[in-house]
């Protein structure tokens, strides 16, 4: 039951610390909703639900949206960890311990789409996971659906690591009747093991495959992300085409794989990691990531290669994919083309 306790306590509010702003000041004053195994929910109050992405990637999406601030799957690669920066927060950790429910996303999204013109897509999930523990309980990005579900003409990507988007599938389905809309499940390896020390609370990769077949059988347009690709431990050609032959027998119609990249505040978390758990990797990852959060090409033009070569050997080329005009999308053209830097 929501309750009226403060974020920060009253020995930091009445302390002579510099005044928050923005998006600081608003996490500050979230009420505290519920708490469970070292996690906290907030409520964040929120101007704006749609973000333009500033990035200089060449991204294949203009806008993004995120229904939550933090995420409870805690992967221990995770690049957005830096998000919680904006709100004062510089441990990395507390973005998978604070989690930040936003409020009336629907109605703020129904009147941020007039800013949204015809050729612009928008990305939902690329800073937190739209299907993380929190929607179970809030259903924040069940009411965006709901929301996309009255508008027409749309291109809208779906990102997530969870199979609990299979609850949707039948909204998705009215989504998809007047707007473009394609879903991208991550899957970084097959091994369960391996899954669960890199991604400790995500759903179990059979179970996101098992989401992957369930929504090409509906006819709903849907893919798999392998990234990132961790090098040295999720990068063996061996790995990465259990991945890609399993996403071909799960009707899945594409594939694309980009390579780990750490930020600052993702390396304070990533490098204890690997020392704890692949400490053979853990000089190797300091040198090459030292100063960087990018790797020179020549690992990304590598697993770039292997990638096409293993999209041809099981028929997933754009020329194998089948034709869906109804559900078309540029997501997977662009980012199998493009990106890509490691070891």
């Amino acid at each position: 039951m929501p309750s009226s306790l403060p974020l920060l306590p009253l020995s930091d509010i009445n302390s002579e610390k510099p005044r928050l702003i923005g998006i600081a000041r608003l996490a500050s004053e979230g009420q505290s909703l519920r708490e469970g195994h070292n996690v906290e929910y907030f409520t964040l109050p929120s101007k704006s639900l749609l973000n333009r992405c500033a990035s200089q990637r060449g991204m294949p999406f203009t806008w993004t949206i995120n229904p939550y601030r933090g995420c409870e799957f805690g992967c221990r690669y995770c690049y957005a960890r830096y998000t919680h920066e904006f709100m004062e927060m510089h441990d990395g950790m507390e973005f998978e311990q604070k989690i930040y429910v936003k409020q009336q996303a629907a109605g703020l999204l129904r009147h941020d789409l007039r800013r949204v013109k015809p050729d612009e897509a928008i990305a939902l999930g690329t800073a937190t996971d739209p299907y993380q523990p929190a929607e179970r309980r809030y259903e924040i990005t069940r009411g965006i659906l709901e929301e996309f579900a009255r508008h027409r003409g749309y291109e809208l990507g779906i990102v997530t690591k969870s199979n609990m988007i299979v609850r949707d599938i039948e909204l998705l389905k009215d989504v998809a009747k007047t707007n473009r809309l394609s879903v991208h499940i991550t899957i970084t390896t097959l091994d369960v093991e391996l899954a669960r020390i890199l991604e400790p609370r995500a759903p179990r990769p059979d179970l996101r495959m098992d989401a992957v077949r369930e929504l090409s059988q509906t006819g709903l347009r849907v893919g798999v992300s392998c990234s990132p690709v961790v090098p040295g431990i999720t990068d063996s050609p061996k790995d990465l085409e259990s991945v890609i032959r399993a996403a071909a027998e799960a009707g899945a119609d594409y594939v694309f794989a980009n390579p780990l990249f750490l930020k600052p505040c993702s390396a304070a978390v990533f490098l204890p990691f690997l020392e704890q758990n692949f400490p053979h990797l853990a000089e190797n990852y300091r040198q090459r990531y030292k100063d960087r959060a990018f790797l020179p090409p020549a690992y990304a033009k590598r697993l770039s290669e292997l990638v096409r070569r293993l999209r041809a050997k099981y028929k997933m080329t754009r020329e194998d994919r089948r034709e869906r005009s109804a559900f078309a999308t540029k997501w997977p053209v662009q980012a199998s083309d493009e990106q890509l830097n490691l070891f």
